[in-house]
């Protein structure tokens, strides 16, 4: 949809007092504070182009229903340079890790249509990665979490921090790979949250006098490009995935399925709990149900749901088909 001049033009009718007033209210809400009046002034003129977006994309998407829906959130003051420090998904097309099992074609026919882990025990509550890079720490912790509480009938909420601190092939606040740390689990267990908890920041990696409670004996590289396989995989468990996370539609979601404005430029590890339907003005949507590291002020109380199209050999919205992957407990 083209950004026309009589929208542009609504955009431009939002005042710069009313914008300043709006981040007055805004600061207040999330209890931030600046040291110095250029600092101020700095945040102001992000909030400003933020919430301009925020105004651009309701006029042509609507704010309601299951349209992309973004609306202001903890984000409203980060830069774009700070925020890209958040999407720690590194390697994809550098890593040196075969497939280790090849899935049959899938009997799309026999899934059932609709697929939530949440509802079945084997999904923790949302997480919060702070301004750490780290994500793909929490995509692993995630499908270990699920993988063990389907195997166990007990969902524990894992260590992230042991991930940041001990598994060396990533690279703990700067980014890493999910394959990599399911590598790592393969010699070592993984030990509780409450054990090891998370500091949003590398410390050294150190025995805990908590008990350790799982580790992967292999893990999926889920064909990519492949809806029917991904399909499939998210049938076993939780699954390990990337996306593009680097529009500010994706920064500034808040609900509804995501269509458009994303990309393949894979840089966010995220979990992949479910997928379903849901049908509105405009027909029935499929859709991927995914778990995101940005606590529950973030999307739909922490979830992002993005179109899911079977269509086979395409990357998938934000390029969530090119690199899924679960661990094997």
């Amino acid at each position: 949809m083209k950004f026309t001049a009589a929208v542009l033009g609504a955009v431009a009718a939002s005042t710069d007092k009313d914008i300043e007033y709006a981040f007055i209210n805004w600061i207040a809400q999330h209890g931030k504070s600046y040291a110095t009046k250029e600092e101020y002034f700095l945040r102001l003129s992000v909030f400003t182009e933020k919430m301009k977006y925020i105004q651009t994309h309701t006029m042509l998407y609507g704010n309601d229903g299951e349209e992309h829906i973004v609306r202001p959130n903890h984000f409203m003051d980060m830069t774009e340079q700070e925020y890209k420090k958040l999407l720690g998904f590194k390697g994809h097309h550098a890593k040196n890790i075969e497939s280790r099992y090849v899935l049959s074609t899938p009997n799309v026919a026999a899934f059932p249509t609709e697929l939530d882990w949440r509802t079945k025990g084997a999904v923790t509550p949302v997480k919060n990665q702070g301004q750490c890079g780290s994500c793909w720490a929490f995509s692993t912790t995630g499908a270990v979490e699920g993988a063990y509480a389907i195997k166990t009938g007990k969902l524990e909420s894992l260590s992230e921090q042991q991930l940041v601190d001990c598994s060396t092939q990533n690279n703990a606040c700067n980014g890493g790979l999910m394959d990599y740390a399911f590598q790592y689990l393969e010699t070592t267990a993984l030990d509780t949250e409450a054990s090891y908890p998370y500091t949003a920041k590398k410390g050294t990696c150190h025995n805990t006098t908590g008990t350790p409670i799982t580790k992967t004996t292999n893990f999926v590289d889920v064909k990519p490009s492949s809806p029917s396989a991904l399909l499939e995989a998210v049938q076993h468990g939780p699954v390990s995935v990337a996306v593009d996370a680097g529009s500010m539609g994706w920064q500034l979601y808040s609900g509804g399925i995501v269509k458009a404005l994303c990309g393949t430029n894979l840089d966010h590890g995220v979990l992949l709990v479910g997928y379903g339907e849901s049908t509105g003005i405009l027909g029935t949507t499929k859709y991927w149900l995914i778990k995101n590291s940005w606590g529950t002020g973030w999307g739909e109380k922490g979830y992002i749901r993005i179109e899911r199209n079977d269509t086979e050999g395409k990357p998938g919205m934000c390029g969530v088909q090119l690199a899924p992957s679960y661990p094997i407990v």
